[in-house]
């Protein structure tokens, strides 16, 4: 298994649960050093399934070109973990792309169809992909996906990335016959690294952060523990068997709701579930990441 962005928050928590049931599980980080306490508890433990690190940075191809050369046999789950939400400034990529929608969108669509062999290799192959349901607030825009004339808007281009992700899964029903599925899923509310480039202005107005910039924890925010329930759920449950193309939350599928319904909290959009829309999607991105 390969769980990216597994060295903090809702990834870590995902590496051990999935390794805790005995899966072998390559942690995919930037940084592979920040994976090294969780490689060496594992390595400590007698029972559970073995740990390991390999770097990876989702915004540059030539990593993850890299990190798929390096990855020999099949692969049971991928797990596409890593995001980053929320930049001040649009920043874009060697290749011009948008910050966010390359890390948590184009990087893993590379990822995933570099491993697609692999993959299929395994009989029955299971994509994770941690969306958010912040996918409500924006649709894909496929005339201006990278912010380049429309003026840039963080939440706007978080939202569209993690709407990218579904459509990723729904899209994915073309591997059915590979034997590998694909389910997105919005792991809840949760305090971690990926606030990290929220300003404390920002975080005060949502009532996430006081006066004196203490993190307030809200009734409804879930532990990393928690949060990565579902994402275990996907990867490894029986009771998911054949099921592709969906978006689950709090380990059930979630109902369709309109996107600007303000009386339901979760659900899904139907622009994320659009099988057109994600074909489009597909395509765009197959000519994007250059495969």
């Amino acid at each position: 298994m390969i769980v990216t962005g597994g060295a903090s928050g809702i990834g870590v928590e995902t590496v051990r649960a999935l390794a805790a049931a005995g899966a072998e599980v390559t942690v995919a980080t930037r940084d592979p050093a920040t994976a090294e306490p969780l490689v060496r508890d594992f390595a400590a433990l007698p029972g559970p399934g073995a740990v390991r690190a390999e770097a990876l940075d989702l915004a540059d191809l030539s990593s993850v070109a890299a990190f798929i050369r390096g990855w020999q046999g099949p692969l049971d789950v991928l797990v596409a973990n890593a995001g980053i939400m929320a930049l001040s400034q649009r920043q874009v990529t060697a290749e011009g792309w948008e910050l966010q929608l390359a890390t948590n969108y184009l990087g893993h669509f590379a990822l995933a169809l570099g491993l697609h062999t692999n993959l299929r290799a395994a009989g029955t192959a299971r994509i994770v992909v941690v969306s958010s349901g912040a996918h409500r607030n924006a649709a894909f825009d496929f005339e201006d996906p990278h912010f380049v004339r429309r003026p840039y808007d963080r939440w706007a281009a978080y939202a569209q990335s993690k709407t990218a992700d579904i459509l990723f899964t729904v899209g994915a029903r073309r591997w059915t016959a590979d034997g590998i599925t694909a389910n997105a899923l919005n792991p809840g509310w949760i305090s971690t690294n990926l606030q990290r480039h929220i300003d404390d202005e920002t975080m005060k107005a949502l009532g996430a952060m006081d006066d004196d910039g203490n993190i307030i924890e809200q009734p409804y925010y879930k532990t990393p523990a928690q949060g990565a329930a579902t994402s275990a759920l996907l990867a490894g449950s029986p009771l998911v068997n054949g099921v592709t193309g969906r978006y689950f939350e709090d380990n059930q599928e979630a109902e369709t709701v309109a996107a600007d319904d303000e009386e339901h909290v979760g659900g899904v959009a139907p622009h994320a579930l659009d099988p057109q829309a994600a074909d489009r999607l597909w395509e765009y991105a197959s000519e994007t990441v250059g495969r």
